[in-house]
């Protein structure tokens, strides 16, 4: 009997372009690996500084971001939201 991968296809919302990406990720993809490709897919720039940004899950800061999703508990469809660590200025 052969194994079949699951795919887990989830959405990220990067708030400094207002820009929602997709992806079909394996559960076993870390939080900061899918952060990471979406900051390169949204911000269209090879070199983006990780630790500028965090992401929500729930509502919940991912504190965490070597977690997977799987054990995030992030279920097929679900949305994650990548957003910069500072405050930004209202002018």
């Amino acid at each position: 009997m052969t194994a079949v991968e699951t795919r887990l296809p989830v959405r990220v919302m990067v708030t400094d372009v207002w820009d929602q990406v997709s992806f079909v990720v394996s559960p076993t993809t870390t939080v900061a690996e899918l952060k990471r490709r979406a900051l390169t897919q949204a911000l269209k720039r090879r070199t983006v500084s990780d630790q500028d940004y965090v992401v929500k899950f729930q509502g919940a800061r991912v504190l965490d971001e070597t977690t997977t999703l799987a054990a995030l508990g992030v279920a097929p469809n679900s949305t994650l939201i990548v957003l910069p660590a500072r405050r930004q200025p209202v002018r």
